[in-house]
């Protein structure tokens, strides 16, 4: 089966959801259906079919997160050290379109969340930044056209 690269940190957070699924919104999903049967006829019951879809989201995130913690293959970033960017790497950018410096941290698929600036290996700017080392230039091409980033600074920690 394929591994998924993860960080501890990462893995750890996926486990947190998964025991939360299971612990408190299975239940509690659990108790809403079976007050919802209690109202009677299920064909015209709106807390009973929005219960039922959000059981099924939820059995669903369930099984995808326990197949990924089960594959997943922890890459402890603490060991790493240098300036080229490789996994678990914290870049710092250069944007030359907007002229500021952002900080990414180059991450697994599953852990990936653009809000937090954890950024999936597999995503273009990951992928261009990959064995580049401070002062190199990127060039990435968005939905907006290209944009140039330049390497500020490299760390593990």
């Amino acid at each position: 089966m394929e591994r998924y690269p993860m960080t501890a940190e990462g893995l750890d957070r996926l486990e947190k959801e998964l025991k939360n699924l299971k612990s408190v919104e299975r239940p509690a999903v659990i108790k809403a259906i079976a007050t919802a049967r209690e109202h009677g006829d299920l064909k015209e019951n709106a807390e009973y079919h929005a219960a039922r879809e959000k059981q099924g989201f939820i059995e669903s995130r369930i099984t995808h997160l326990t197949s990924v913690t089960s594959f997943a293959e922890v890459i402890d970033v603490s060991t790493m050290s240098g300036t080229v960017v490789r996994f678990g790497a914290k870049v710092v950018v250069y944007d030359e379109t907007t002229d500021a410096e952002v900080e990414y941290h180059v991450v697994g698929t599953h852990e990936a969340d653009i809000a937090l600036n954890r950024l999936s290996i597999t995503a273009p700017l990951a992928r261009a930044l990959l064995g580049k080392t401070i002062g190199d230039v990127v060039e990435v091409v968005t939905p907006g056209g290209k944009k140039s980033y330049e390497v500020c600074n490299v760390n593990f920690g």
